[in-house]
């Protein structure tokens, strides 16, 4: 039978189905799978271990430093000092890095106090630390995160190899039960197979401040933050977006160099915390911006011409769930690795549904994120 615009129905939706669909497996195929088929071969011998600092901005922090900082202070590393800024706390936080520092001579506590007229965010407590750091290498987390081992700086610094002046590691959150817990721990693997993928393949686009490694030159020869001082978030994600090209960049995703870090636990704080990343990606490059708009926008059109086309060509079904289980079992096979390596293999089985939701979710965040503002860090 001949189907036409004119006397039945319109083909357009099922090619803009068919070209979402190529898209998808565009981003599956020649971008996820460079992280599917990264080997992870742990420390080689000989490994190198240049003098590093580890910065760590701090604002209220006093139950995080005590369960987490010596964890970085007893590191199996032999040269690096701890450079902790403590951002104008008014909670006990002081006192316990006074202690720390009576037994860690490696700590260098960096204090700023409120001032009435000058009301800063964390960059300006980030670049204090950048400052006040002795060593050109830097590696970067926060005082809620604490490293899977004692060999952490040991991945970290021996990243830094040839040319290369920024390391993209990789921060999973912990474990808890509930959904929500399980789709923050999905949206972040989704975020780092997207930019560790995109960085092995020298298109670098961000970074997460809970695991990261740039050098003291790179960051005074790009002017620090000072082109987005403006924006709330971006001390981690906008720095590499601005700074990193295909030759500066590596990733180090061996297990024993992640970084843990505490989720939100509840949709009100983790939703504020989306918001704020999201006005940091406005500030991308142009070019990163579209790649991160086809490949989210390729998804949510993927699904919803799904099922418009489902309506409007039901004798088509089989054809079309042949679409969706295609996409499907390649996520599978692509998926299955990324998640073994960045410890998130138990939501492979949930796949299909976080899959929905989370692209659905990043998109209506994104477009509610457009009407909100953040004027502070915390």
């Amino acid at each position: 039978m001949d189907i036409t615009i004119d006397n039945y129905l319109p083909f357009w939706p099922l090619a803009v189905l068919a070209f979402a669909l190529l898209v998808q497996l565009y981003f599956l195929l020649f971008v996820y799978r460079k992280l599917a088929t990264r080997k992870v071969q742990g420390l080689p011998d000989g490994a190198q271990t240049p003098p590093l600092s580890v910065v760590i901005c701090a604002r209220n922090e006093e139950e995080n430093l005590k369960e987490n900082l010596e964890l970085v202070l007893t590191q199996d590393y032999p040269d690096y000092e701890v450079v902790v800024v403590n951002d104008c706390s008014y909670d006990d936080s002081e006192w316990v890095l006074k202690e720390f520092s009576q037994k860690y001579a490696h700590l260098n506590v960096v204090t700023l106090k409120e001032d009435v007229r000058f009301k800063h965010g964390k960059k300006f407590a980030v670049t204090m630390g950048i400052k006040a750091a002795k060593n050109n290498l830097m590696v970067f987390t926060d005082a809620d995160c604490r490293p899977q081992s004692a060999h952490w700086l040991r991945y970290m610094g021996n990243s830094f190899e040839g040319d290369k002046e920024i390391v993209l590691g990789y921060s999973p959150y912990i474990k808890h039960p509930g959904f929500l817990n399980r789709f923050i721990r999905f949206e972040t693997f989704h975020t780092a197979i997207s930019y560790l993928s995109h960085a092995l393949k020298r298109n670098p686009y961000m970074g997460v401040g809970r695991n990261l490694a740039y050098t003291k030159s790179l960051f005074f020869k790009g002017k620090g933050f000072a082109s987005h001082m403006h924006i709330l978030s971006g001390d981690d994600d906008l720095f590499v977006n601005q700074n990193a090209n295909r030759h500066n960049t590596t990733i180090c995703i061996d297990s024993d160099a992640h970084v843990w870090s505490e989720p939100k636990r509840t949709y009100s704080s983790y939703a504020l915390q989306k918001t704020r990343h999201h006005g940091a990606s406005e500030a991308y490059k142009t070019g990163h911006k579209w790649m991160l708009s086809m490949q989210v926008g390729s998804a949510v059109t993927f699904y919803l011409f799904l099922i418009l086309c489902l309506f409007l060509y039901p004798e088509w079904w089989y054809y079309l769930a042949g679409a969706y289980v295609l996409r499907l079992l390649i996520q599978l096979v692509i998926y299955r690795p990324c998640m073994k390596k960045l410890q998130v293999g138990d939501l492979l089985p949930l796949l299909p549904i976080m899959d929905i939701f989370f692209y659905f979710y990043t998109t209506f965040n994104g477009f509610f994120s457009l009407f909100k503002k953040e004027t502070r860090w915390k």
